[in-house]
Formats: C-alpha cells, sequence, structure tokens
C-alpha cells in the first residue's frame, strides 16, 4: 500500500459517498465519509487522512471550498481533490488558489480519483468515459446562475448574459432520460 492509504470523503449525497468509499476500498484504501463541514473536519481532526475527496456545494449553503485551508492545516502534505457537478474555469482556479492538489468533473469515479492522487497510471484513460455532455455542463452552468440569484431568472439571465426569455426557453427544455442523466 502506499502513503496515500486513508482519505476522508465530503460530500452531501449519502448514496455517492457510500458507493464511492466501497469502490476506494475494493482497490485497498480505507476511507471516512462525512457530509457537512462540521462532521469532516472532526473526522479529519480524529484521523489525520492522507487525502480528501471535497465536494464544491455542501448542502444549500456550504462549500467544499471552506474546507481546504482547515485540513490543509492539519496536515500540509494531505492530496486534496475537490469535485463537483457545477465545474467551472472560475472554480477551479479559486480551488487550485486555495490549496487543492486536484480539480474533477463529477461523478468523479473511483478510477479518476486513483490517477488523481497518482495511484494508476494515466495510460488507462479513456475520453469518452469522463466527458460531460454538454447539454448537461450547459444545465449545471444555468442551475448554477439560478441558485447564486436565489431563482430570480431575470437576475440569472443578467448574470448569463442571455436574454430572460431565451433562459426561459431552456428552461423548459429540461434534459431528460434520452438526452443524458438529470441534474442534480
Amino acid at each position: 500500500m502506499t502513503t496515500l492509504d486513508t482519505g476522508l470523503l465530503v460530500d452531501d449525497d449519502e448514496l455517492y459517498l457510500r458507493t464511492l468509499q466501497r469502490s476506494l476500498a475494493r482497490r485497498g484504501l480505507e476511507t471516512r465519509t462525512a457530509t457537512t463541514i462540521a462532521e469532516a473536519l472532526r473526522i479529519a481532526d480524529d484521523m489525520r487522512p492522507s487525502f480528501a475527496l471535497l465536494d464544491l456545494k455542501l448542502g444549500s449553503d456550504d462549500s467544499g471550498l471552506t474546507l481546504i485551508k482547515p485540513l490543509r492545516a492539519l496536515r500540509a502534505d494531505m492530496r486534496i481533490l475537490l469535485v463537483t457537478g457545477y465545474a467551472s474555469v472560475a472554480t477551479a482556479v479559486d480551488a487550485i488558489k486555495r490549496g487543492a492538489d486536484d480539480y474533477l468533473p463529477k461523478p468523479a469515479t473511483a478510477d479518476m480519483i486513483m490517477r488523481a492522487l497518482g495511484l494508476e497510471k494515466a495510460e488507462a484513460v479513456t475520453i469518452e468515459s469522463t466527458m460531460i455532455p454538454l447539454h448537461r455542463l450547459e444545465w449545471e452552468h444555468i442551475q448554477q446562475a439560478l441558485h447564486e440569484t436565489g431563482g430570480n431568472v431575470s437576475a440569472a439571465a443578467r448574470l448569463l448574459n442571455m436574454h430572460r426569455r431565451s433562459l426561459q426557453r431552456k428552461l423548459a427544455k429540461r434534459p431528460g432520460p434520452e438526452r443524458g442523466p438529470e441534474p442534480d
């Protein structure tokens, strides 16, 4: 086993956490899970993990970005990976500036995490399996704008630099099963 053998998984989606934890356990990694910032800090202080996987959005108000600094203070050599379904250049840059080691789009698979931790060679990567469909990215970007504006469609349209009616049309075309998974 490598020096990256214990980890902390932080996400508000408990099903995703359990599934990911089992997948990583099959690869020899011991992990503990947390669904809140307070719980994550308590567990990290107790176990001093060698790596942490943090979801960007925790619940409706919290962000995994706020965990980077205190986790880094607990253990300077901890590998910190940020995962999000709201992938954007701005959040990736912010995460790296705050001290994250890598940034992965959701859903991050165990293989993607193993590669980001340097525990698997990148030659096994297939681009098709890691790409998020464009309509999904667009939908998540719109949802992020709506969240940031408190659900105000006019304000979200201004934030997205688009006409309000165009945004309303896109919202009416919510992705269905035939076009890929529904956004969370």
